[in-house]
């Protein structure tokens, strides 16, 4: 009886899941997307310029953490699993076509990225102890007056956090360790228990030094780990040279073909490679659901589009390049080898065999990478859920957080997580709702604010005061 609750119960979450992940969601963050670029004055032509201000530093800025480690923080939870087994798995239902609608979601989603953080950084507060407060939340709360859609949008957050922040990365560098060092039953059990140990250690020692340890962590590992996968990318797709030029061809002419790709592709369709490619684009970078302006309140900076400027370049990393790597060394691959693409229903299966071709590094290039990126997610993700949860409850609850974010690394390490993901995968997408109202409603100010600190304006100081909020021990449930 309760294994049939939980099968139904599942099953309701997953369609649940796939309907709000489908067209709804797609139309809402992409349309979005477009609006705000329109709205922005296509602020994507400031790309250059906001990398160039990601790397300088602010120490007089009010604020917690530099600019650099706010956006590799944020780096950390979104180059991940999605730029690697996601984009295989867009491939595998959407067909290449998929990859230039991925790339698209990243090239527009710049704007949204930028405007969702440049709202968090103009609402931001000071708790008692100093340190900053922002994020949609607050952005709904004192922009909007609409405190129970903040409440709304940190409690998805907090929730899903747990699930697809800790639990489900904490499960892929538990099974990474296995596949690749396991010998046996009893070897795997050993090699489960103890790298589920030692990954709860090493979180847990960086997380107790708070927001300016995760992103010391973060200023360090990101660059390392991102320009590593991308070597790797660029050693295949110099081995795949002579299948690049039709590798491009497929992919764009596969975008709007109203049939299925050929040449053995599966997956295929216009309608197809839009939805994965749009789905998986928009999974991947985050943009709308307003998770890397959590961490991005927290940055040293002297207006709000400077910081606003520094964050959309993690879109434009994420998935304009790394995604767009992976896409054109996976369907060169499948052009260049045919049998592969009896592979490319499994994302990851696909990926493993395009990494195999470089000799003797290749595969552990791979696993480093998905080990490493995941780790990163992990840290990343539970400031996200930290600062949610503290919105909802107050500074009290930090202690407790910490030690059910420790409890859920274990318990993912070793536990099926079907369930779990897909319920994370609702709540992800539920995040995106409250955050895109807040962020369509304060166009206006995000426009004025846009042009406000246009040109040499840019390093103006903003005089506004930050608020300290008088109640951020007691949260907003408190």
């Amino acid at each position: 009886m309760k294994e049939e609750i939980v099968l139904s119960f599942s099953a309701i979450i997953e369609s649940l899941d796939s309907f709000l992940w489908g067209w709804p969601l797609i139309i809402m963050l992409f349309g979005t997307h477009l609006f705000m670029t329109f709205r922005t004055g296509f602020i994507q032509k400031d790309i250059f310029k906001a990398i160039k201000l990601s790397v300088t530093k602010d120490p007089e800025a009010a604020g917690d953490v530099s600019q650099f480690g706010a956006l590799t923080t944020a780096l950390s939870s979104t180059i991940g699993t999605g730029n690697i087994i996601g984009v295989g798995t867009a491939i595998a239902m959407g067909g290449p076509g998929s990859i230039l609608w991925m790339w698209l979601t990243g090239v527009f989603g710049i704007a949204t990225k930028y405007s969702e953080t440049l709202i968090a950084i103009k609402y931001r507060v000071r708790s008692e102890d100093g340190s900053m407060l922002g994020g949609a939340m607050y952005a709904l709360d004192r922009g909007l007056n609409k405190k129970k859609l903040g409440i709304a949008f940190a409690f998805f957050a907090a929730v899903c956090a747990f699930g697809i922040g800790c639990m489900v990365q904490a499960n892929a560098v538990v099974t990474n360790v296995c596949q690749n060092f396991a010998t046996g039953e009893t070897s795997r059990k050993i090699l489960t228990f103890s790298s589920a140990v030692i990954l709860c250690v090493i979180v847990g020692l960086v997380i107790l030094g708070g927001i300016k340890s995760i992103t010391g962590v973060s200023e360090r590992l990101v660059p390392f780990m991102a320009a590593f996968y991308v070597l790797g990318c660029l050693i295949i797709l110099v081995m795949n040279a002579d299948v690049l030029g039709e590798t491009i061809s497929v992919i764009i002419s596969s975008a709007f073909s109203p049939k299925a790709a050929g040449g053995g592709f599966v997956g295929g369709t216009i309608a197809n490679a839009c939805r994965y490619g749009f789905a998986r684009g928009l999974f991947s970078n985050e943009s709308g659901l307003g998770s890397a302006p959590l961490v991005a309140s927290a940055a040293q900076t002297r207006n709000p589009k400077r910081q606003a400027l520094v964050s959309m370049t993690g879109t434009f990393w994420d998935t304009v390049v790394v995604c767009l790597m992976t896409g054109l060394v996976l369907v060169s691959c499948i052009i260049k080898y045919p049998a592969v693409d009896g592979l490319s229903g499994n994302g990851a299966e696909l990926t493993s065999h395009a990494f195999s071709m470089i000799p003797a590094i290749g595969v552990p290039l791979l696993v480093v990478g998905l080990i490493t990126f995941s780790f990163s997610t992990i840290l990343g993700w539970y400031y996200y859920g930290e600062r949610c949860a503290v919105y909802l409850f107050g500074e009290k609850v930090i202690k407790i957080y910490k030690i059910l974010w420790i409890a859920a690394i274990f318990t993912g390490s070793v536990a099926e997580l079907n369930l779990i993901w897909n319920l994370s995968d609702l709540l992800n997408g539920l995040m995106a709702i409250p955050n895109i109202i807040a962020v369509l409603l304060l166009s206006k100010v995000i426009a004025d604010e846009t042009r406000k600190y246009s040109g040499t304006h840019i390093d103006d100081k903003d005089e506004a005061e930050i608020p300290v909020l008088s109640n951020s021990k007691k949260g907003a449930l408190g």
